[in-house]
């Protein structure tokens, strides 16, 4: 449905769709082929100098014929058409600051094609190719800078049901959506990619762990909202994973591979529970937010051992009190995950994470009155790398089976 069209066949009449100049060029190609390096280095020379007005020696003429024929493979295989030559000489030249005189082709048509040779036709992200030098481009900047930089990969869960239940077209529709959703949601700074058929990559710049790992619920929270009007007879969502440089690791291949790990988790936490709502109807959690996005907890590496204790079902919460004020931050519930914080700097006690937000989160203890009012804690979820933080216990309230529920709110 989304994949890439094959490039069409032309075997038979090769120079069909070719005006008479590309025929030409054409027929350029496969004379030079047949003479010799040196006869065909003296010609190239000369050609592009007469062509498109550039000094360049002999030998710097041949590179630059190669890397033109290459050029103008990979454009032909990204637009899924045959590309002129001359399109390819133009984008090479340009590229590399040589090109005094574009005479070969307007200037505008040039933009078209390094557009369109950069974003997904469907979509109108950017593509796979525009991630990876993105990517590697934002590493740099990050590193030569000591900042974070966030990668979240995201892909649409039970996509293929949407195929094969509404249709392809159907199938294009929600991950148009998609796309939207993420465009309305990111920041200017930030930057979307469609890289795989139902697969998203987003960059965040300066993103700790829990900033991303906020921005990645509410575009799950916003993508349901967008596509509950179609009435799909299937659970549809946006799911995702998160990794940060630095505390993650250090190149894009090792983030890549964490983040995916992540998704996989959040799937397999999720794994039966319906779609996000649009409007959730969870209870009040009275918290704070950060001062500020730069104000967030650093990660924290190290690992306590598996947390064992029974998971609690959403129905052992008793209401919230009366009066309480509206909730400020999105809430996701981390019930039936392994979700749990190292508590105290002696990592003295471990509780169950219940819930969280980005304000703060809510914990499950034996004993509410063994936590102080403010203390330090390392926290554990499927979607997140260890962060350490600084909480404020902001109130306490009975639970199911002799435990206690703690609010908590993050401090700067």
């Amino acid at each position: 449905m989304s994949g890439t069209a094959p490039i069409p066949n032309n075997s038979e009449n090769p120079r069909l769709q070719l005006s008479a100049e590309d025929a030409f060029l054409d027929l350029l190609i496969e004379t030079l082929q047949n003479l010799e390096r040196p006869v065909r280095a003296q010609f190239l020379q000369k050609f592009l100098k007469a062509l498109a007005q550039v000094e360049l020696s002999e030998t710097t003429s041949l590179e630059f014929w190669d890397q033109i024929l290459t050029r103008r493979r990979e454009l032909s295989e990204t637009l899924s058409k045959p590309v002129s030559l001359q399109t390819a000489l133009v984008d090479v030249l340009a590229s590399s600051n040589f090109l005094r005189m574009p005479i070969l082709m307007e200037y505008e048509d040039l933009k078209k094609l390094q557009i369109n040779a950069a974003t997904d036709a469907l979509t109108g992200l950017y593509n796979r190719r525009l991630f990876e030098e993105y990517f590697a481009k934002e590493l740099v900047r990050a590193k030569r800078h000591n900042q974070h930089v966030a990668l979240i990969i995201m892909d649409l869960h039970c996509f293929k049901a949407v195929n094969d239940r509404h249709g392809h077209l159907q199938g294009d529709h929600v991950l148009q959506l998609a796309a939207s959703t993420l465009r309305k949601t990111l920041r200017t700074s930030d930057y979307a990619f469609r890289i795989g058929g139902d697969e998203f990559a987003l960059l965040l710049t300066h993103s700790d762990p829990i900033q991303a790992a906020t921005l990645g619920r509410r575009v799950r929270a916003n993508y349901a909202a967008a596509i509950a009007p179609l009435g799909l007879d299937v659970p549809l969502a946006l799911d995702f994973g998160v990794a940060v440089f630095p505390a993650d690791g250090d190149n894009k291949d090792t983030l890549i591979r964490l983040a995916d790990e992540r998704l996989y988790e959040l799937k397999n936490a999720t794994r039966g529970q319906p779609a996000p709502s649009p409007t959730p109807t969870a209870r009040v959690i009275p918290m704070e937010p950060p001062s500020s996005r730069e104000a967030a907890p650093a990660p924290h590496p190290p690992h306590p051992p598996a947390f064992t204790a029974p998971a609690v079902q959403p129905a052992a919460f008793p209401p919230a009190p009366r009066g309480s004020e509206r909730r400020k931050w999105e809430r996701v519930s981390l019930v039936g995950t392994r979700a749990h914080a190292v508590i105290g700097e002696a990592n003295e006690l471990t509780a169950r994470v219940v819930d969280m937000s980005y304000g703060g989160v809510a914990l499950l203890v034996d004993h509410a009155d063994k936590l102080p009012t403010v203390f330090p804690a390392v926290l554990h979820v499927p979607i997140l790398p260890p962060v350490k933080v600084s909480l404020r216990k902001s109130y306490v309230e009975p639970a199911e089976g002799q435990k206690f529920r703690v609010g908590c709110a993050f401090l700067p």
